[in-house]
């Protein structure tokens, strides 16, 4: 749509970035209108009354007290489970994205899809939708339904033979297949998302309001950690599966879907723990 000689013929990654820029921009402005959550009253004002009394009245029963202060959040089993959760799962998340692009791309004789770039901003951008729809929609009613640990471990279980069957939609072609990737994709990235609210709602609820905040930092920074790893062993793993194409046991892509369920199934075997037995109330 450029000329080559334009910024954005001579740099062709420089306007998804700007896009991208310019809507941060847009919610940093929306800032100014959000109401602040965090109330401070002067130490005349009646306790009883106050917004932090009623939370607190409302909050986990099971939440930590907050002597120790932002120490005693490394003693926290039911805040340190969560986030042990969380970060798996997160990890899982991460490398499924950075393979579901390689594999889509690659060629049908290394295991993969063979589609475009375009055919990729497709399936994501229909699973975004899709997942605006479930997050409306659907969500609560689940969440209503269901107690918040049996939720993770339900999603967790149903997206184990939904990654299993990735490497055999290489058979399928045409419509079947647009159908069945775009099916696939909309559910995993719908269980996911299922996964990180209910950690999000378990971890808070495992601390005293005052906390809270440190709770979530501490829990972002672990998460990114594993973020941050999840691309790099998730392409080295993509890179070895391509040399095992002809391989006995997990031949090809196979290996690599492997490799995510094995993530799932270790997230899921950590939900088992005892800190969680207590934290049953729905959300």
């Amino acid at each position: 749509m450029f000329s080559q000689e334009s910024i954005f013929g001579r740099f062709p990654y420089f306007l998804p970035c700007l896009c991208i820029s310019i809507l941060a921009v847009a919610a940093l402005i929306s800032c100014i209108w959000l109401p602040e959550t965090l109330h401070k009253h002067n130490e005349a004002t009646d306790s009883n009354n106050s917004i932090e009394a009623m939370e607190e009245s409302l909050s986990d029963s099971n939440a930590e007290e907050s002597s120790g202060g932002y120490w005693s959040l490394f003693t926290n089993w039911p805040l340190m489970s969560a986030i042990t959760v969380y970060c798996l799962f997160s990890l899982q998340d991460v490398a499924y994205a950075e393979v579901f692009s390689l594999w889509a791309v690659s060629d049908r004789k290394y295991g993969g899809l063979s589609f475009t770039s375009t055919d990729v901003g497709s399936v994501l951008a229909l699973s975004g939708l899709f997942l605006l729809i479930y997050q409306i929609l659907i969500y609560p009613s689940v969440a209503k339904a269901i107690e918040p640990i049996t939720l993770v471990r339900a999603t967790a279980i149903l997206t184990l033979p939904l990654l299993a069957s990735y490497p055999f939609m290489t058979t399928l072609s045409g419509f079947n297949l647009q159908l069945v990737v775009n099916c696939a994709s909309s559910l995993k990235n719908s269980f996911q998302v299922t996964t990180i609210t209910v950690c999000n709602i378990l971890m808070n609820d495992a601390v005293s309001q005052d906390l809270r905040a440190s709770a979530n930092g501490l829990s972002v920074t672990l998460m990114s950690i594993f973020k941050a790893v999840a691309p790099a062993v998730a392409g080295v793993i993509f890179s070895w599966a391509q040399r095992r194409q002809t391989a006995s046991f997990l031949p090809g892509d196979h290996l690599v879907f492997f490799m995510l369920n094995a993530a799932t199934v270790i997230g899921l075997m950590c939900t088992f723990g005892p800190h969680f037995a207590r934290g049953s109330t729905k959300h």
